[in-house]
This record gives structure tokens, sequence and C-alpha cells, in this order.
């Protein structure tokens, strides 16, 4: 018999055998007798001015144990009944050529391992560049280098996750996130992300995972190109007909997955000309806070602050001004990271937070990022599209026209003045940051709102408003600020072998969701089409085929 055993206390001094023996007690059974031991869940309770840890845990026991039904019936216990996995069964539509996967983000990733280990062999397009060219040239550009508007903080393989905290956080009770976070342990995340409440890998981890997967597409007979872009569709009643590579290769287009990520704003005008159905969605935008990491651990964790046990302290905020109806939160915290140059687009500058796994730059930094919605761009299709890249080109041309990113402490936000100096060195933003007023670069309500939350934020957690605390600006890439509509089969609404998928498509918002999505969307196609009956693969010396890659391990900053 397996019991589920619940909300188990235990101070941050302890071993593993003191969890078996609270999970016994709460059961009223000799430790002996408890089996197995899986963590399911742990997080750290900082409340009522003590911090423990608290777990959820599955242990065995004998058959014939009896446990009293008082026990049974507590909302903390129950039983677990094993469940087969399933199955997946391959449909009968024809599928003339392999299926076609753009981008290799999460979700696309995940769609191609999927049906990949189904054997349909898919062929992925990725129009940044492989990890071990990469991240070299992202960080060359935070030095000041050359800007690649394919391959960025955006673009490329990993999408933008392989420069991000690596945040593993999901509200999602869907059965497929295990299988996510397992196959992230399987090719070199830490097992504690399987039962962490807030699982972390970190930026410099997830790149050696995103790697992994994407050898095992390839070793199943998938295919992977880099440096290639699409760049058009030809669409008839039937749906694609094909797709254009880099302007020049035609690939027949049995079926697409778009899985391009939030940022692709070249192929958001390319399918809103061909005519595919979009919404417009609302989003967030707003700027980077950065605090000392000491500070934030104080407030978190009082006198526990630097116990090795607990790591670098988070947070989450919200609040919702009653003058615009609009809300304030804080969004990707990245404790112990760094703020990022994330443009996608010349002349713009976009700000994002990365975290290696360890988590030790002494600086914390979250976005606080206001709400916007259609009815700010008269609910125009492209008009979220529009208004970030409004945004991200005066922030541009207010951090003098070289990427530097506009920045501001935040005692001068609140008194509308240009800050003197940052030489305290929290503002982390590569290659730099110039003196402005934010004033002049947010609109109006969104400062506004900015405003009146930090003062509310810094009543409830005093210092929060922080001598030190800096705001980089802009941040734009909360979400995607459009849906692409899709039906209950996934399939786009009016092109029929389309299937949006992931952030980028408007239904997911993260790593884990995304790669979720990507699931959903593979599993979909397996039961709907049978093997294919052709495999693609491109021939042309302007794309990089993944299989001649020289191997190498790309080294953090």
């Amino acid at each position: 018999m397996r019991l589920r055993v619940r909300g188990l206390r235990l101070p941050l001094h302890h071993e593993s055998s003191d969890i078996i023996k609270a999970a016994a007690i709460r059961i009223e059974q000799p430790v002996e007798i408890v089996g197995g031991l899986i963590l399911v869940r742990k997080s750290v309770d900082a409340r009522r001015n003590e911090v423990y840890f608290t777990y959820t845990v599955e242990i065995e026991l004998p058959d014939h144990i009896n446990i009293k039904p008082e026990i049974l019936d507590s909302p903390d216990i129950s039983i677990q009944t094993r469940t087969e996995p399933v199955i997946l069964k391959s449909g009968n539509r024809p599928l003339p050529w392999s299926p076609v996967i753009c981008g290799l983000g999460p979700a696309g990733l995940f769609a191609a391992l999927c049906l990949a280990r189904s054997g349909y062999k898919p062929v992925v397009i990725e129009q940044g560049q492989d990890i071990d060219r990469r991240v070299p040239a992202v960080e060359n550009f935070w030095q000041g280098g050359e800007f690649n508007p394919y391959s960025n903080a955006q673009f490329g393989e990993g999408g933008a996750g392989t420069f991000s905290d690596g945040k593993l956080t999901t509200r999602s009770g869907d059965e497929r996130v295990n299988y996510v976070l397992q196959t992230m342990v399987n090719y070199g995340a830490d097992e504690e992300i399987l039962y962490l409440k807030k699982p972390h890998v970190g930026t410099d981890i997830i790149r050696q995972v995103v790697k992994g997967i994407r050898r095992e597409i390839i070793e199943l007979g998938g295919e992977v190109y880099f440096d290639a872009r699409l760049t058009d569709l030809s669409i008839n009643q039937t749906g694609i007909k094909c797709i254009i590579i880099n302007n020049r290769m035609e690939l027949p287009g049995s079926l697409l997955v778009l899985a391009v990520g939030h940022s692709a704003r070249p192929l958001y005008q390319l399918l809103y000309d061909k005519g595919v159905k979009m919404l417009p969605k609302a989003f967030a935008i707003g700027v980077r806070i950065e605090h000392p990491q000491e500070f934030i651990d104080q407030l978190q964790y009082g006198q526990y602050a630097g116990h090795e046990q607990l790591g670098a302290a988070d947070y989450h905020l919200t609040w919702q001004d009653t003058l615009t109806g609009r809300a304030l939160y804080t969004f990707c915290m990245c404790p112990g990271g760094y703020v990022i140059a994330a443009s996608s687009e010349p002349g713009q500058v976009v700000t994002n937070g990365m975290s290696y796994l360890a988590r030790n730059s002494g600086v914390a930094n979250s976005a606080l990022v206001v709400t916007v919605t259609p009815a700010d761009w008269d609910y125009s299709t492209l008009g979220g599209v529009q208004l970030q890249q409004f945004l991200e080109s005066k922030a541009f041309a207010m951090g003098g026209s070289s990427y530097h990113a506009p920045a501001q402490r935040v005692e001068d936000f609140l008194n509308k003045r240009i800050s003197d100096d940052f030489e305290d060195g929290l503002a982390s933003y590569k290659p730099g940051v110039a003196a402005a007023n934010l004033w002049d670069i947010l609109p109006y309500d969104t400062a506004g709102v900015l405003e009146r939350g930090l003062k509310y934020w810094n009543r409830k957690m005093p210092g929060f408003i922080h001598p030190q605390a800096v705001l980089t600006a802009i941040e734009t890439r909360t979400s995607a600020p459009l849906r692409i509509e899709r039906n209950r089969e996934m399939v786009s609404v009016n092109v029929p072998n389309l299937y949006p998928c992931g952030e980028g498509a408007g239904y997911a918002g993260g790593i884990v969701s995304a790669a979720v999505d990507g699931l959903k969307i593979a599993e979909k196609i397996i039961c709907t089409y049978r093997l294919p009956d052709n495999k693609l693969t491109i021939v042309d010396s302007g794309v990089t085929d993944a299989r001649k890659l020289t191997d190498t391990q790309t080294q953090p900053l």
C-alpha cells in the first residue's frame, strides 16, 4: 500500500531519516514498517517568525497494515493507486511527409522529442544558432559586440529559456509536468526539481539539458537545422501547401507545428498577411528592479538569512490599482541573478532576468510589470506588437542608441529626477546603463501604477524602496501579445495542418507550460496521423545540420 502524506514540518537542521519518522508518527505506525520514501514536494515555510521545511511524501507500507479510518479520512493522507502509462496509438490519416516543427524552444523541443520517440522522425527548423555558437555570440553582444537579429537572447536553441533563471514553476496539474521534469533530470538537471515547490535549474544547466534532448531526437531519426528561418508560407483551402526557408528553399507542408516563441514578430506579420486567424491578448509591461540579495534574504528569512540550507530568497508580489483598474505584479524573479539585454530586433532595448544554478551574484532582480489590454490599442490584432516595438525603440534612444538601457534609482523614480550615478554597482545590465527619467519612457498610466505600487509594497515590506535599488527599462516580453486561434484538436481554426504551439502562440507562459503544450500537440498529431510516408531532408548550404556540429561545452560567464 502506498500512502501520500502531506504537511510534514521539520526544522532547518534535519536528516532524511527524520522525514520517515515524521511520516510514521503522522499515520501512527512504527517507523520500522515504513518502506521506500519518495519526496513529492519540498517547500520553505517562513511564516510565524520561524523557518521550516514542509514536505509531502509517499511511503510504502505492507498491504496487511491497518490504518485507523480517521487517519485515512484526514485531508493530509491519501491512498495512492498505481496508474499504467498511456500508450499512444497512431491514427489513420495519411501523412505524406515528416512533420515540420518551427522553433526549438521548450514547446518545439518537447513536441519533437515526443514525435521522435513515437517514430515520426520530425524535422525541426530553428532560425537561431545552436547553443555552442549562440551563447558566446550573445555574451559578446553583452560586452558591446555585434547584435544578431536572428540569433540572440530570444532566438536560438532552447529559446528564451537558454538565457533565463531556468525556473520550472507552473500552476498546471497536468501529469505531463512530471514527464518534462523527469526528462530534464535524465539529461543533467538535479533530481530535486522533481519535488521542490519552486524548482530551478539555472541557465547553465538548462543549456546542457537542451543539447541532450536534441541529440536524442537526432538519434531517433529526427533532424534539426539551425540558421533556418521560416520566411514564407503557401496556403490554399486545404492548408499549408509548402513553406519557404531563408527565402530560397521550399519544403512540402503536410504538417507544420509553429512553436516560435513570443518574440517572432516577422512571423506574426506573415501569418496576419496570409489570413491566419489571430486575436490580440493582454500582456504586461514595466521595468526590472534590483536589490541586494542579502536584503531580500533578511526580508524573507529574518534571523535565518544566509542559512546554508535555504539559498537565495525570492519573492512574489501583486497589487491592484483602484485608480486605473490595472494590476502590478512581480514577474520572473531571479535570486542572485543578472538583468540582461534581451533585444530581438535592431535599434530596440529589452530587459530580462537570468540566474545561474548557484544564484550567487549577490543581487536579486525581478520584473515589475503592469497589465495592458487590447483596449489600449483599439483591439488591433498586431497592436500589442506595435506597442512593444514603440517602447523598445524609445528605450534604445534614451539609452544612447548603443543598446545601453535607461536606468534610475527607485528613490529617484519616485521623485521624478534623473539619478546622479550607479556607483554602488547594483545595475547589472550589460553592455551598460544610462541615467534617464523612466517617467519619460513608460506610458503615464503605467508609471503611475508603478509609483503607487512601490509605495504600497514598501509599507507592507519596509525597505523595499531601498537606497541601492535600481530600475532598468524596459520589460515588454512577459507573454505573447496575441493568440493564434486553434480548435479542440489544437489545429488552427482556418488552416487545417497548422498547429500553433506554446508561448508564441499564446497558449503557455514559461518553460514547463510551453513544454507541456508541445507534448499535447505531439500527442494530437500521433493520434491523428499514421507514420509519415516520406522523410524530409534539407540540403542547403545556408542552414546548419545539427548532425554535423562539433559538440563543445559552453562555459558560463
